[in-house]
């Protein structure tokens, strides 16, 4: 006879046991609240329709004072709590929805209106011989983008270094000029982008009597160096003092510990610093106009005459106005706006990536 004490105990089985997940929206919720918006859409239309109201724009405000209506009807009886996080749950989509829809507008808006510019040659071809108001199958913006890059190009060979020297100094030298360093990024952080070009316009152009690439990428460094130094200096930070403890603690000294251990540690970080100020500084058109100036061809000299680029190019057609001149000004806008999503893309990919990526 088997007595209790021997008989086998069962061990627990956990393979029909599922994780509880008390704050995930049943799906019949789910169902009934888009079934509850489809038709507070359709009822919007409806008083917009009746009431005269105009255009998309009524229609969303429509439905907007709708929902919120709707939502404080229907959660009325409930508790305070649940009520009130039911409103400001309306309320703050609401407010995202409107933050994100004019983006998504001007986004649409390029694409609509540019893409009548783009053929074939368009990134290869230039200026040179095409009028601004010829047919959209002649001429192009290759020579915008050639200088555009070699101006931001040079802009990120000066400011790059610079800023990282600054963020360095300010985050491990702590020297007597922190103070007024930091005062000076975060004066230059306000400077208006037309004031630096006038400040570089009356410094070299003026010294060397023309218009140049050079200047232009002077008054684009002037912009690009508070981005990027307190940027890395943010990043820098981030740099556990153990670490540099103990650097110092294998006999290591403060700029060799600096060079070997932190600067690696955070390079990402270092590299989504630049590509914010590169961001930053590729569609200013201002300082441009009074330094660079404009050009029709393509052109690698930055020491002489004008010198063209993608918001120089973009201004100069809207100021002709003619048809086929803005057709050409929305698609190097699209290219411009496309060029600024690919750089915030990398960024955003870069400072994802791990500490020693």
């Amino acid at each position: 006879m088997t007595s209790i004490i021997d008989s086998p105990v069962p061990s627990p089985s956990f393979a029909d046991v599922a994780p509880q997940k008390p704050w995930e929206v049943p799906k019949r919720k789910k169902m009934q609240d888009w079934l509850y918006l489809a038709a507070l859409a359709v009822l919007a239309v409806a008083i917009t329709l009746f009431s005269g109201v105009a255009g998309i724009d009524g229609w969303a405000f429509t439905f907007f004072f709708v929902t919120l209506l709707f939502t404080i009807v229907r959660f009325w009886r409930t508790e305070v709590k649940e009520r009130k996080d039911a409103v400001m749950s309306v309320l703050i989509k609401s407010l995202a929805v409107a933050a994100f829809v004019p983006w998504l507008s001007i986004f649409f808006s390029l694409i609509q209106r540019g893409y009548k510019a783009i053929y074939a040659g368009y990134f290869t071809q230039d200026m040179r011989i095409t009028a601004p108001d010829d047919d959209l199958n002649m001429g192009g913006l290759g020579h915008a983008i050639v200088g555009s890059l070699v101006m931001v190009l040079i802009a990120t060979v000066v400011t790059v270094p610079l800023g990282i020297l600054s963020g360095m100094y300010l985050t491990e030298i702590r020297g007597r000029l922190s103070f007024f360093i930091r005062f000076i990024i975060q004066s230059m952080s306000g400077v208006p982008s037309i004031v630096a070009g006038l400040f570089v316009f009356a410094t070299l152009v003026t010294a060397m009597g023309t218009y140049s690439g050079l200047a232009g990428s002077a008054a684009l460094a002037v912009l690009m160096l508070p981005t990027v130094a307190r940027t890395a200096e943010e990043v820098l930070k981030l740099v556990p003092d153990d670490l540099r403890t103990a650097g110092y603690a294998l006999g290591s000294r403060q700029w060799r510990t600096a060079l070997m251990i932190v600067l690696p540690t955070v390079r990402s970080g270092l590299v989504t610093a630049a590509i914010l100020g590169v961001a930053r500084v590729i569609g200013e058109t201002a300082p441009l106009i009074l330094t660079s100036l404009a050009s029709t061809s393509f052109s690698v000299n930055v020491f002489d005459g004008g010198f063209a680029s993608l918001p120089t190019y973009v201004f100069g057609l809207l100021r002709i106005g003619t048809e086929n001149a803005l057709a050409r000004a929305w698609g190097g806008s699209m290219v411009l706006m496309f060029i600024v999503g690919l750089l915030f893309f990398a960024a955003r990919v870069l400072g994802n990536r791990g500490p020693r990526a």
